[in-house]
């Protein structure tokens, strides 16, 4: 089981369409954690050859400062995850999206392959990230084997417009039909010590919903949200920063437990409030993302 990576704040993850190098190339200027350059649902059928052409060459030519840059795979059933992987592996991306992961079997074959890319790159082993979608009835089901599958994976993405369409939900604004999947994906990821990723936001015209809902999402557990538009990403990241009264609460909190520690006291109250262990780490937490944010 990998431990949970806090050393960077992925907060907002925007998918990029991998045949427009116009719009790759633009993102080194947004305000965005992690850039996902799409291979599959972001690309028609007919230009899945060359999108894979241009994501490498949006990775070899492009800077892209302290930005994560993944790269989203077509689903292994397909025969094509090889084939991406070697054209793409050259540009020296973080990582790799497996959409639609519904055995854990399917990331092995992947792991296996993204081993292989790393000798003939000579690349560090086990240095190429892996993210898996959680986008259908099967894959909720198989959460917590393919969460455990491989110390490579470092992150759950969940797909909701997928897994509507898997079940045959409806899709509402309240987002109530994909509810227990949505909170199965932060469960199984935290039991893994995973980071979690939360659904699009469809209307990239609604800033308010957008804002509601990725402070919705952080208090279910996720730990950042998949972004369709760059006008999202702010949000998104305000959404997933700890406010600065959080922060001082946090520091306040620790400060205090620590004095009670050192005279010698357990449990103490704290802002009218008896502090407990759950507390502390929740505070911890806050003043680890604030110094990774």
């Amino acid at each position: 089981m990998a431990a949970e990576n806090t050393s960077f704040a992925r907060r907002s993850l925007l998918f990029m369409p991998g045949d427009s190098l116009r719009k790759i190339e633009k993102a080194a200027n947004w305000e965005v954690d992690t850039l996902i350059m799409d291979l599959e649902d972001g690309v028609a059928q007919n230009r899945k050859l060359e999108a894979r052409a241009t994501v490498a060459e949006a990775l070899d030519k492009f800077q892209y400062g302290r930005r994560e840059r993944l790269v989203r795979l077509n689903h292994i059933s397909t025969g094509m995850v090889a084939d991406e992987i070697a054209a793409t592996v050259g540009g020296r991306p973080d990582g790799y999206i497996m959409p639609k992961a519904e055995i854990a079997q399917d990331l092995h074959t992947v792991d296996v392959m993204l081993s292989v890319a790393e000798r003939d790159q000579g690349l560090p082993p086990q240095s190429l990230r892996l993210f898996v979608m959680i986008e259908t009835a099967r894959g909720v089901m198989n959460l917590r084997e393919i969460a455990g599958a491989t110390p490579r994976l470092e992150g759950l993405i969940f797909g909701a417009e997928d897994l509507a369409g898997d079940v045959g939900s409806i899709r509402t604004k309240a987002a109530w039909e994909v509810f227990y999947a949505r909170s199965a994906v932060v469960t199984a990821a935290a039991a893994f010590r995973l980071q979690s990723f939360d659904m699009i936001y469809a209307d990239f015209n609604d800033p308010a919903g957008l804002e509601e809902e990725s402070r919705f999402a952080r208090q279910l557990g996720f730990t950042g949200k998949t972004c369709i538009h760059p006008n999202q990403t702010p949000i998104v990241n305000r959404a997933f920063s700890p406010s600065p009264e959080e922060v001082e609460r946090a520091r306040r909190l620790v400060a205090a437990f620590d004095e009670q520690q050192a005279a010698g006291a357990g449990a103490f109250t704290f802002d009218g409030k008896m502090v407990d262990m759950p507390m502390l780490v929740a505070a911890r937490k806050v003043l680890a993302r604030a110094g990774t944010a």
